[in-house]
């Protein structure tokens, strides 16, 4: 008996063979097969206001950029951007959030409505001509990065606040100054939005780092979600198809 169900189970097998392994070899030439979705995030999720969550309004904000140009929320209106807390004289995270700022500037060039605003903590030093040579040192090219500076206080309070991305003063830290190494991703509408975790949680804030171990290595994330700049960059693509 034990040899006629192996048969049995063997016939089953090789009908099934003849039957769906050329129609999987035809959709695998035709690529047809796809992934879960786009994002690499789980979920059937089918739209970009599905795929990428809304957070928060951007607070309102005016400040001045490395040209001497006055840059507000409402100006930015149409775009989509990036926003980071930063100060150019920084020795720690500063240095390699610039360089991933660069990466996305470079990633997206000549994109009409792709903009990037990093916004000093360090006003006092950092003015429009201290900045713009810093944007100069970094090889900044898109006319829509904005380096931006202004009142202490009143940045501080659109960090901590408006974007609740902390940065403050410590004279006991090297630079003197301390913030977030987070970047925050804002749609065409004004509006914060972030993809999500596998467990269908905002994000809320996309790693400014590339997460870097204590001795400066990226760390491995061979998973389906990888957080940094890999998915700002598919997220960007994905809000600047927005209608």
């Amino acid at each position: 008996m034990k040899n006629k169900s192996y048969i049995g189970i063997s016939f089953i097998i090789l009908i099934f063979g003849i039957i769906f392994i050329p129609r999987i070899i035809d959709r695998i030439s035709n690529n047809t097969i796809k992934e879960n979705d786009r994002l690499n995030v789980s979920g059937q999720a089918e739209t970009s206001k599905d795929l990428l969550q809304t957070i928060a309004s951007v607070p309102k904000f005016s400040l001045t950029n490395q040209n001497g140009e006055i840059i507000t929320n409402e100006k930015l209106l149409g775009d989509v951007y990036v926003v980071e807390f930063f100060f150019s004289t920084c020795p720690t995270i500063c240095p390699v959030m610039n360089q991933n700022m660069v990466l996305l500037q470079n990633h997206f060039k000549g994109h009409p409505n792709f903009s990037i605003v990093s916004v000093t903590i360090n006003p006092d030093y950092d003015t429009k001509e201290v900045l713009k040579s810093h944007a100069e040192h970094l090889g900044v090219t898109s006319p829509k990065w904005h380096f931006l500076t202004g009142e202490k206080d009143y940045i501080y309070s659109i960090a901590n606040k408006g974007f609740n991305l902390y940065a403050a003063e410590n004279k006991t830290i090297d630079g003197g100054f301390e913030h977030s190494g987070f970047f925050a991703l804002i749609d065409k509408n004004g509006k914060m939005r972030s993809r999500k975790d596998n467990f269908g949680n905002p994000i809320i804030y996309y790693s400014g780092l590339n997460y870097l171990d204590a001795e400066g290595f990226e760390e491995d994330f061979s998973g389906p979600f990888k957080p940094g700049i890999e998915a700002l960059k598919q997220d960007i693509k994905v809000l600047l198809e927005e209608k």
